[in-house]
């Protein structure tokens, strides 16, 4: 297949990161205001942590599968078809506000949204490895999973700043507009980048199974356990708890603004991160430090009581979980053949969804129910990127035979 240019391959990637970044506006949009709206509408702190899951549980069919589809059928329609899908989720928020079954109406709603997103990750991802080369393929990694992770504070944002002022629904009826607005982006702009002619028939159970891909995975599931599953579950909670507000904004308006903060440090870093693997040649030591740096912002977050340090908190666990993804990403397609990127991709997606969906399940009843403290629950976070990097470390030293091999040594 004739691959785009250098110039086309650029518009493909800022094509991607533009979609990516407008439908990720509904899965930010839905934490500031479900927890707190739950106990309005009658719904109990379980059942408010397993909607907040379901798209992450979903996705742990929907993932190996969707990265098989791809290696078989291309990116480019599955890519479109899941921008398409979450968008449909998205307006399901609001369906679902003004349901008198409002928790069936969420639940089918973020079931949708993890059939869409499992297409639309693993294919941004796998487009991205596709026209990029080992040697840049870090930075361009970086600005994929940037625009992905960029979407989700400006939900954020959206779904705490937006309901605050204007309700619950202007809030969900924006999102659901900016997610449409992605499908149309990516249906005129995007080609196909991964297979050509008549492939054979898809089987979901033909997934990635390398030492590598493994590896990776189990890096991801520890990131996003704490990340998404712990922080963003409980933050509202927290703010609350010790009852911190910013700009005179209700908790849901503060942890909007907190977890905007979060992804913004993170989406920054996620450019740094894959830029600084290409410059010095290995992805390991780079994950490495910033492993470090998640563990620091976790701890910095058990005790802190204040604006200031939760701010720093946010800003050193965004860094953190940002600087690991681009090169994390990179490494998996540089140690994947070609030919099974797209499996590799839906592989590490399933672990990183395990994680998402443990989080909530586990943190929520912790906090609400059980009384576990908040100082407890993030000391206890900030163990697992520490426990991520011996994972690292030893997954690429039993596969390359080196601790830290070269980007040239990574290469398939």
């Amino acid at each position: 297949m004739k691959l785009p240019s250098i110039a086309g391959s650029n518009r493909v990637v800022f094509a991607v990161v533009a979609s990516t970044f407008f439908v990720g506006f509904g899965g930010g949009v839905v934490f500031p205001i479900l927890p707190n709206l739950g106990a309005v509408l009658g719904i109990s702190p379980f059942l408010v942590g397993l909607i907040l899951s379901a798209n992450r549980i979903t996705r742990l069919v929907a993932n190996a599968p969707a990265g098989v589809l791809i290696d078989r059928v291309g990116t480019r329609t599955p890519f479109v078809a899941g921008l398409a899908i979450e968008g449909l989720a998205t307006f399901g928020y609001v369906v679902a506000i003004v349901s008198s079954f409002p928790e069936g109406w969420f639940m089918l709603a973020r079931v949708c949204w993890g059939i869409g997103s499992a297409l639309v990750f693993a294919t941004a991802y796998t487009i991205t490895a596709d026209v990029s080369e080992a040697d840049s393929r870090g930075t361009s990694m970086g600005i994929v999973r940037a625009g992905i992770t960029f979407g989700f504070p400006a939900g954020l944002v959206m779904g705490g700043v937006v309901s605050d002022v204007w309700g619950n629904v202007t809030a969900f009826v924006l999102a659901a507009a900016f997610a449409g607005l992605a499908s149309v982006i990516a249906y005129l702009i995007v080609p196909e980048t991964h297979v050509e002619g008549e492939q054979r028939a898809v089987k979901p159970w033909d997934v990635e199974r390398s030492l590598p891909a493994l590896t990776i995975g189990l890096v991801n599931f520890g990131l996003y356990f704490a990340y998404i599953g712990v922080l963003f579950s409980t933050l509202v909670l927290l703010i609350d708890a010790r009852a911190i507000s910013i700009f005179g904004l209700d908790a849901q308006g503060s942890s909007g603004m907190l977890m905007a903060v979060t992804v913004l440090s993170g989406s920054v870093f996620t450019l740094g991160g894959g830029a600084l693997s290409d410059s010095v040649g290995a992805r390991v030591p780079v994950m490495l430090g910033f492993l470090v740096t998640s563990c620091v912002g976790f701890a910095v977050l058990a005790f802190g009581s204040s604006f200031e340090v939760l701010v720093l908190a946010c800003v050193l666990i965004g860094a953190g979980q940002g600087g690991v993804g681009g090169p994390l990403t990179a490494l998996l397609a540089d140690l994947t053949p070609e030919e099974r990127v797209g499996r590799a991709m839906g592989t590490n997606n399933v672990f990183g969804d395990v994680g998402g969906a443990l989080g909530p399940l586990v943190s929520l009843p912790l906090i609400q129910d059980l009384g576990f403290g908040f100082d407890g629950l993030y000391a206890a976070s900030a163990v697992i990127p520490m426990l991520a990097g011996v994972v690292l470390v030893a997954g690429i030293y039993v596969h390359t035979g080196r601790v830290s091999p070269t980007v040239s040594e990574s290469a398939s």
